[in-house]
């Protein structure tokens, strides 16, 4: 993706920056017909907090249950900025719920419901701000390894080939350029880290930590989602260059949770746009990325804010993302 600070953004958006020591909803976003708030952290006091992660607050609700909540918080090299992104919370919520239900029939997931009408009677008074950002799902026994999936050379993957014609243990063909198309879509996992960069390894590593009849069924399992989730996206115009997954266990088996094929999750390219030999424009945070490199952030705290066409920008990525791989409007 080129390197740039700021492109034309519409100029009847107007976005008040959330102060560095923020705790709660407090910014606002208006547009000509809309009004938004930027969620940078849930206010649930009495709720129990299972884990709170970089976008994502979790609440146990009763003793197999978990309310998933997705902030409008952005992380970009392992820290979380100090300005939110409008509507971010409800695409990665809108866009995993559109996954789960088009991948049911390849793979269980540990959703219940995200109709908040359908929650227990001790959320209904937290109706508003759940309502489009929140899922409620079955509390699952997470596999401590991310599952990703790559069908084209960028990212870590690039980097790697760079120095070793290899990408996690997987021998890949002399000459090829970045963003190259692969052969085949590859399943390069990773340990999931609680802080900093998840670690990639190789497939008979995975093995090790996981046990060969899981790893397998992981490994094939992943790259037939991701084929046929990319095979669905090139009709809409959108490439899946990689994703990665994650799946936990139930009493009902093997099911995929979290998010799933979201622009933070994956890396989506403009088909119409697409070009190998180089970095692609994106529907993701990259953006936000470039920003920071421009004005040469050290990457230690404490995280800058963006300037409001910054974040602005982001979230029409984010927002288009959406509309285009499912045909519809951002639910309000």
């Amino acid at each position: 993706m080129e390197n740039c600070l700021v492109r034309a953004i519409d100029k009847r958006l107007a976005l008040i920056k959330i102060p560095d020591d923020s705790p709660k909803t407090i910014c606002t976003v208006t547009s000509s017909t809309q009004t938004f708030d930027v969620l940078l952290q849930t206010d649930f006091p009495d709720l129990q907090l299972y884990a709170s992660g970089k976008v994502r607050d979790l609440y146990k609700i009763g003793n197999d249950r978990l309310l998933f909540v997705a902030t409008d918080r952005i992380s970009a090299f392992d820290y979380v900025l100090a300005t939110g992104i409008p509507q971010k919370g409800r695409v990665l919520t809108q866009l995993s719920l559109f996954w789960f239900d088009f991948l049911k029939g390849i793979a269980p997931n540990h959703l219940a419901t995200a109709d908040v009408r359908k929650y227990p009677a001790e959320l209904q008074k937290y109706a508003a701000p759940l309502r489009g950002r929140s899922m409620l799902v079955v509390k699952a026994d997470m596999i401590a390894i991310e599952c990703v999936v790559r069908g084209y050379l960028s990212g870590s993957g690039w980097k790697e080939y760079k120095t070793s014609g290899e990408v996690c243990g997987i021998k890949l063909p002399s000459g090829l350029k970045e963003s190259d198309k692969l052969p085949q879509p590859i399943f390069t996992p990773a340990t999931k880290a609680a802080s900093g960069h998840d670690e990639n390894i190789s497939f008979d590593q995975m093995v090790k930590l996981a046990g060969r009849d899981l790893s397998e069924q992981l490994r094939d399992l992943s790259v037939k989602i991701y084929q046929t989730a990319a095979d669905y996206a090139e009709t809409r115009g959108i490439i899946i260059a990689d994703t990665k997954f994650e799946f936990g266990r139930t009493a009902g088996g093997l099911v995929l949770a979290d998010e799933v094929l979201t622009p933070d999750s994956s890396r989506f390219w403009p088909k119409d746009r697409y070009k190998p030999g180089g970095p692609q424009d994106s529907f993701d945070k990259q953006y936000v990325r470039d920003y920071l490199e421009a004005i040469k952030w050290n990457k230690q705290p404490p995280a800058p804010g963006l300037p409001p066409e910054v974040a602005a920008r982001t979230s029409e990525k984010y927002i288009e993302a959406y509309t285009q791989l499912t045909g519809h409007p951002l639910p309000a």
